[in-house]
């Protein structure tokens, strides 16, 4: 098969020129101090086509050999007490914690917790932040969305789709969490064998698949957006919600997402380092990407709808009233043209929950220590993590 050149084949659209030239993409260039443009387009888009190929390896070699829960018992012991050269296992997985246990030189573990502290100190902004932009935001790339419509995730249920999120998100944004065999070093590499299950099965399953414009199911360069989802956009909207954060806590915050893309197999070349490399990355990503489609719709609704279906609160005004909130700052958050192509649900009042959270962070902030906050927003982080896997029970990662 002749190699596909990829170009940045919507820079000239009106959802590209309108999200950087008038929208949050514009607002992400001034709050970074990037310079977007495509001298480096080449040097990524190869990736669109790029795969974890160590991990893809792994399954043929573990899963694919066995039953899946006998596969999964044997990884998770690998996981949890390492392996040596003399072990004898399969090759690939040998690679495979060969990585993961290699610490890069790069790797700064205070950094990671300064990161850490950040997304607990943010408490339910970073919650808010992570459905109501990362992920909602996320829909709206309909080339990004494909392997979940293929693989039939609105199947399992929105509910069960963000508890598997948040499960993986507070796990992995711990302190120490990232430490070899811990908590979030487990999840990180589960969340890699997930992907490469997920994409192989893709490719022996669904004949369809649009590979010259879809690129690779959950390619490199498509992980690479989803990493800077969780680190600039992230970010970004703890920004617009009124968080302030010191420079170390940024630089965390980054250097976290980008020791969990290596342990995830993500090229390194593809992890920025700062909110500036990821505005500029993710820049030239967004030129490949058409705008919202039949699926993103599908799949943004379903998430908006959660808030009725999930019986954590008991009663149902509760739950049309948390809706409702989670409605005003999707629409606080997002770009009104994006929202409008989900069809996000016109509201009353709808600045108002978001804006008086932004003068209720300003006063918050003065009033209680850093500490109180962290301590605080890990518990209550803890708490709804705890809700969503006493609902959902089997998640993928237990």
């Amino acid at each position: 098969m002749e190699k596909t050149i990829l170009q940045p084949r919507f820079k000239d659209s009106p959802h590209f020129k309108n999200f950087w030239e008038g929208g949050n993409g514009k607002q992400l260039i001034e709050f970074s101090d990037a310079k977007v443009n495509f001298k480096d387009f080449d040097k990524f888009s190869h990736f669109f086509y790029d795969v974890d190929e160590i991990g893809d390896r792994v399954v043929k070699d573990v899963y694919f050999t066995q039953s899946f829960s006998e596969a999964s018992k044997q990884i998770e012991s690998y996981i949890r007490n390492g392996i040596s050269k003399n072990d004898n296992i399969p090759e690939s997985v040998k690679v495979l914690f060969g990585q993961t246990q290699s610490i890069p030189d790069w790797v700064d573990f205070d950094l990671i917790k300064c990161g850490a502290e950040l997304c607990m100190r943010c408490n339910v902004d970073s919650l808010i932040s992570l459905r109501d932009y990362c992920l909602i935001g996320g829909y709206d790339y309909a080339y990004l969305n494909k392997p979940l419509i293929v693989t039939e995730a609105l199947k399992k249920g929105a509910v069960k789709r963000l508890s598997e999120t948040l499960d993986f998100w507070v796990n992995v944004t711990r302190p120490d969490a990232l430490q070899i065999h811990k908590k979030g070093y487990e999840f990180a590499i589960k969340t890699r064998l997930i992907h490469s299950y997920a994409r192989l099965s893709i490719k022996k399953h669904y004949k369809n698949w649009d590979t010259e414009n879809w690129g690779e199911p959950i390619n490199s360069w498509d992980m690479m957006a989803t990493y800077i989802g969780f680190s600039l956009v992230f970010l970004f909207s703890l920004h617009k919600l009124g968080n302030t954060y010191s420079e170390k806590e940024e630089k965390g915050l980054f250097h976290l997402w980008k020791y969990v893309g290596y342990l995830l197999g993500i090229p390194e070349e593809l992890l920025p380092d700062n909110k500036k490399q990821a505005t500029e990355y993710f820049y030239c990503w967004t030129s490949v990407q058409p705008p919202s489609d039949k699926d993103s719709i599908l799949l943004a609704h379903s998430l908006l709808n959660e808030s009725l279906e999930n019986p954590i609160l008991k009663f149902n005004f509760q739950r049309k009233n948390l809706r409702y909130l989670h409605i005003c700052c999707t629409w606080f958050l997002l770009d009104d043209e994006v929202c409008e192509r989900l069809e996000i649900p016109k509201v009353k009042n709808k600045d108002l929950f978001p804006k008086s959270k932004r003068i209720f962070n300003k006063y918050y902030e003065k009033i209680f220590s850093r500490q109180t906050r962290i301590n605080k927003g890990n518990n209550d982080q803890m708490k709804v993590l705890e809700d969503y896997l006493r609902i959902t029970k089997n998640s993928n990662f237990h």
